[in-house]
């Protein structure tokens, strides 16, 4: 007789108390192998698929997509027994283990099978939905439809659940993303057009709010209800809860204004040279190198100057502990939100490792496959907030590091180049630091030394 056994929602580490629902990857009946990834969660670090350590047969899931559970509480029941055909018996026995959320359990690789269904998106609630729009926002055009079936190009799924939530058949839009993708922006325009045509309003091109904002958007399902439950003081509109990524990166910012005394110094800086040698290392052959991967070169040459700085503050012992290794992180922003990936051992990477490794980070950024590893553990941040076409910032640090640089936009500028007035390619350069752990004169050297690289890139052959 088959015995069910019940798989609870794992430890995820690194201080992860709970996991949000997003996709299920199997349905009650479903034959499952030992380590057969079984549900996708989104923690408040990371997407995560959850394997589980039992083979056999899906007798129950707890939760609906979009429900938040705690670590311990039940995800599914597995009958585990005799095998009643071949399949069964390759995903039965006793279990694997413990999970570690990102890196499977014990069996050999060989074992994992994946069983996956490709489910239509559910149906549009009762109560009356919003009007679909196809849309293809790159262009601000409106109108047309998509194919009545075949597969979604959604990769997103919280794309699919903030259609869900809001009755938006997305069979019915037209992506702005590669080969079509469905993007977020796409389902927020979709339906912003959708309550003004509901309204009687005119229907007005404009561009989409961008994927990666963090701003409210329009997921609001019953602003009735939030109404009636907001305060008089408050007023109406739309309430979005902080949590999953949004919520700890809330969290760890105002834990980081709480403790760390931080203090911005910054310095404007000719970056022509840096632009000239990093193209005519492009110019020679081989992998390109990114501007970012040089930046990081020059920042961890820095900290190999100014240790001070690549540490953290023990405030229980009252020491400051300095590293002797740099772990870089950089701020990536996303449809889920603002993250930090962490390249481990910056300091012992050249450009072209750097540029593979801030590649393939911001691949699974974007992708939202970053495991709870690749996000903990930096000691020093680079922030190149000059993509989104600014010049300056005074970043809150990413505790509980001690530091961090940033990075304007380098744009052609008025500078005094050897006596004469010249057009040359100015960039503003920004050192948020923890005053415990030094005082302005280190933070100062740090930061002359990093525009004294970017102005004359051979300085850095001085610590090579």
């Amino acid at each position: 007789m088959a015995q069910v056994l019940e798989f609870k929602l794992p430890d995820l580490g690194e201080g992860l108390t709970e996991a949000e629902i997003v996709r299920w990857l199997v349905q009650v009946g479903d034959v499952v192998a030992v380590d057969q990834p079984v549900v996708e969660v989104e923690t408040a670090k990371a997407m995560v698929e959850v394997p589980c350590p039992y083979g056999g047969v899906v007798t129950a899931r707890f939760g609906e997509e979009g429900t938040e559970l705690p670590v311990g509480a039940p995800l599914i029941t597995v009958a585990v027994g005799p095998a009643s055909s071949d399949e069964q018996a390759e995903g039965s026995g006793s279990g694997s283990g413990n999970v570690l959320v990102g890196y499977g359990t014990s069996e050999a690789p060989a074992r994992r099978r994946r069983v996956r269904h490709d489910r239509p998106a559910p149906a549009a609630p009762a109560a009356p939905a919003a009007p679909a729009v196809s849309l293809r926002p790159a262009d601000g055009r409106v109108g047309g439809s998509g194919p009545a079936d075949g597969p979604v190009p959604v990769i997103s799924p919280l794309v699919r659940r903030i259609a869900r939530e809001n009755g938006l058949d997305l069979r019915q839009l037209t992506g702005s993303g590669p080969d079509g993708l469905i993007l977020r922006a796409d389902v927020e325009y979709a339906l912003s057009a959708a309550a003004s045509q509901g309204r009687g309003t005119a229907l007005v091109d404009r561009a989409p709010v961008a994927a990666s904002a963090p701003a409210a958007s329009t997921m609001a399902t019953a602003p009735a209800r939030a109404a009636a439950s907001a305060p008089a003081s408050v007023g109406t509109g739309t309430r979005v809860p902080l949590k999953g990524i949004r919520g700890a990166v809330a969290d760890k910012l105002s834990r980081s204004r709480r403790e760390i005394p931080d203090a911005t110094c910054w310095v404007d800086a000719d970056a022509t040279e840096l632009m000239r040698a990093r193209a005519a290392m492009n110019a020679a052959g081989g992998p390109k190198i990114s501007l970012v991967a040089l930046l990081a070169r020059i920042c961890t040459a820095a900290l190999a100057r100014f240790p001070e700085l690549n540490s953290t503050v023990d405030q229980e012992a009252r020491e400051v502990v300095q590293f002797d290794h740099v772990h870089l992180g950089f701020a990536a922003q996303t449809e889920r939100g603002l993250v930090v990936p962490v390249v481990r051992d910056a300091h012992a990477r050249d450009a072209e490792g750097l540029t593979a490794e801030f590649a393939r980070l911001t691949e699974a950024a974007r992708t939202g496959t970053l495991t709870p590893g690749e996000l903990t553990g930096g000691t020093f941040t680079l922030n190149n907030y000059g993509v989104f076409g600014v010049d300056g910032s005074t970043p809150i640090i990413n505790h509980p590091e001690a530091a961090m640089l940033g990075v304007g936009r380098i744009v052609p500028k008025p500078w005094v180049h050897e006596g004469e007035l010249a057009v040359r390619q100015v960039v503003q350069l920004s050192l948020t630091f923890d005053h415990r752990v030094c005082d302005g004169g280190t933070a100062g050297g740090f930061l002359r030394y990093v525009a004294d690289c970017v102005e004359q890139p051979a300085v850095l052959l001085r610590t090579l």
